[in-house]
């Protein structure tokens, strides 16, 4: 009735008009409503799920590139900084895409590896989606997924909301602690059920971060606004604030004059290191900013810089803003999550870890130290321990006590002092071997720390207690198994296994080599070629199921670094991974990792969905995946086209750009867009 008395008010000679554009608008709509492609009007535009019928063809030799696609209105270039309200500074632009070309002196026939294909000559799907919230709900009521209204996520008091970590900042759990002496307050506390299903904001400002190796001297203020440590920290040449950035000098706590020379005086030292070559794992335990790990990259050396996330405010986001591997981690009641006997090298200069604490007196003797006994498991027999702090040169009565103890400590579990050096600073240095054999374990005279019992069969260090015995590195009467890797980069493809890790010998050579050459295959002909992703912008790499690690040794000639995960009941790979001198972490993907948010440039997940869903929710999944990826860079995903079709629009309902490649691969593009709500801290 209000239509036709509005008609009333019209002429006679317009009447007409206006009801021919009703009706045509009217019928349209009902045409849209019904017909099974709607997107066959080119005047209306609609998100699809790209999963067209399924073809099987091979990855073909030369596949052409993705073509570059354009970014949502509300994403920023890559340098241009965004504000608070999650909007661009500037109008945006579409970021050029290079077509990098896959390593053909490491490819093989594309005939050796085959892929479900889709429609298109190439086997690609060359539909890109991105929507807001409401652009994949279709697709997910569809697939069964209930997709949510995003919202920010609202922290503890205290605790930077754009900065969160939920196993880390569980105010409440932490509150509940009935102690803080051994470090339990630096450990995860994850909240239980229901788990975040929220998003973390973007500090104001924040831009996409510079490129390596540009990235290892300086970083955007703005994207890690965390001052402090630049007062803290300023007669030690850690960091420096300078403009619009953080300058990082290559200084630390016991290397003032720089940490490249205080790598050369180590080798100096002790020749036998030889790094790149004999060393090329190491594990830096209280890494600072983690220069020391930054400037062995120069050495061909890998190292896992951990610290936990206490009053040196932000150092492990400082590193990981740097474009250098590092894990949040303490070690306090629980294990590290790494298996035993994988790193080359242990290194700690000031850690301000007491390694000899829960001694127990044996008079005349202090021994246990459960801290040095877990450094001792991860340790590999036959590798090295640098310790430089202040007991090893300073001669007060509090540094001396400590010095003692820790003489005693490391008699006790066999370790031999192999040098006792100063540099020109008058700096202290001692390293430490691990054995390679049992004998001295049984020669001791007193039986402290005791041995631990046998392990049978594959073990996690997964929220284990800390031991307070002593784990033996298992060998043979003659001697198999206690022999170092072979020299770095041939160590990259050999299976090399030790007695000591019962569950790898379960996988043959054959097995692995084959993994080997299916992902060098498969990177060369489809990663590099077939996916929208601009490799040299990648830096910070996350294999979510990383098996032998065959994803990242086909990336080794890459400038990036890969961080390994390996679930957390499924342990037996990650040893073979740490043999090819690859780092990598235990971790259960239902709960959050130990990273800042955006550290990672491109997340990679394998066929690991589909189980991980039966004990957690697909969204819990994605907002933990959207937490750590850093805006404008990628998560790819290989699964079966099932499980893509129900994360494709969970993606999209978080304004990702998705597309589908060869029916078996989800590349999505993160943007700038968050939910915001007003303020981004709670005090």
């Amino acid at each position: 009735m209000a239509i036709f008395s509005a008609l009333s008010f019209l002429s006679d000679r317009k009447r007409p008009i206006v009801v021919s554009v009703f009706l045509f608008l009217l019928l349209s709509s009902l045409f849209l409503l019904f017909s099974p492609a709607p997107a066959a009007l080119p005047f209306f535009s609609f998100p699809s799920s790209h999963l067209s019928s399924s073809s099987s063809s091979p990855i073909a030799a030369t596949p052409p590139p993705l073509t570059p696609v354009s970014v949502p209105a509300n994403a920023s270039s890559p340098e241009t900084p965004v504000d608070a309200s999650g909007g661009s500074n500037a109008g945006a632009t579409a970021p050029t895409r290079d077509a990098p070309q896959p390593d053909r002196s490491r490819s093989t026939p594309p005939a050796a590896v085959g892929v479900r294909g889709s429609a298109g000559t190439n086997g690609t799907s060359r539909g890109v989606s991105a929507g807001g919230d409401g652009a994949g709900a279709a697709a997910a009521a569809a697939a069964g997924v209930a997709v949510p209204s995003w919202e920010v996520c609202e922290v503890g008091k205290g605790v930077v909301a754009a900065d969160y970590i939920p196993c880390l900042d569980n105010v409440k759990a932490v509150k509940a602690l009935k102690s803080l002496r051994h470090m339990e307050h630096r450990e995860r506390h994850c909240p239980t059920a229901p788990r975040p299903r929220c998003l973390v904001p973007l500090p104001t400002g924040y831009r996409s971060p510079l490129p390596w190796p540009r990235s290892r001297d300086m970083i955007w203020y703005n994207n890690v606004p965390h001052p402090k440590l630049v007062e803290y920290k300023k007669d030690q040449n850690w960091v420096r604030k300078s403009g619009n950035y953080f300058v990082f000098p290559g200084g630390g706590t016991q290397f003032k004059a720089g940490v490249t020379k205080y790598i050369r005086f180590i080798q100096q030292i002790m020749p036998n290191i030889e790094w790149g070559t004999h060393t090329r794992t190491v594990l830096d335990v209280g890494c600072g900013v983690a220069s020391f790990g930054g400037y062995l990259l120069d050495r061909n050396v890998i190292t896992m810089s951990v610290a936990p996330k206490d009053e040196h405010e932000a150092q492990i986001q400082f590193a990981l803003e740097r474009g250098i591997p590092a894990l949040l981690a303490v070690i306090g009641t629980q294990k590290l999550p790494f298996p035993d006997n994988s790193f080359d090298v242990i290194h700690c200069a000031r850690c301000r870890v007491h390694w000899y604490a829960d001694g127990k007196y044996f008079k005349p003797l202090l021994i246990c130290g459960k801290p040095l006994l877990e450094l001792n498991r991860v340790l590999r027999p036959g590798g090295y321990y640098i310790w430089s702090a202040t007991p090893v040169y300073r001669r007060g009565k509090r540094d001396e006590d400590d010095w003692n103890a820790m003489v005693t400590l490391t008699k006790s579990i066999c370790w031999r002092t192999v040098v006792k050096s100063k540099d020109v600073n008058r700096i202290g240095v001692v390293i430490y071997q691990k054995p390679t054999s049992n004998s001295c374990y049984f020669e001791r005279k007193q039986n402290e720390p005791p041995l631990c019992p046998s392990r049978e069969g594959s073990h996690s260090p997964w929220y284990a207690p800390l031991d307070s015995c002593l784990l033996l590195p298992a060998v043979s009467s003659s001697g198999e198994g206690n022999s170092w890797p072979i020299s770095w980069p041939e160590r990259l493809n050999i299976k090399y296994s030790t007695i000591s890790d019962n569950a790898s010998t379960q996988f043959s050579q054959e097995k692995f080599d084959s993994d080997t050459k299916h992902w060098k295959d498969l990177v060369s002909e489809v990663y590099f070629n077939e996916f929208a992703v601009n490799w040299s912008t990648v830096r910070n790499v996350m294999d979510m199921n990383a098996g032998f690690g065959g994803f990242a040794a086909s990336l080794i000639h890459k400038p990036l670094w890969v961080m390994n995960v390996v679930p957390f009941d499924h342990p037996e790979a990650l040893p073979i991974i740490f043999n090819r001198g690859l780092i990598g972490v235990y971790h259960d993907w239902c709960e959050s990792f130990n990273t800042y948010p955006r550290t990672y440039d491109l997340v990679h997940m394998s066929y690991l969905l589909q189980g991980l869903t039966n004990r957690c929710d697909i969204i819990e999944v994605a907002a933990e995946i959207d937490r750590i990826l850093r805006p404008g860079k990628w998560f790819v995903l290989q699964d079966t086209e099932q499980v893509i079709r129900k994360m494709d629009p969970v993606l999209r309902s978080l304004h990702y750009r998705t597309a589908i490649v060869k029916q078996q691969f989800l590349v999505a593009t993160k943007g700038f867009w968050r939910p915001y709500s007003a303020g981004s801290e709670s005090r």
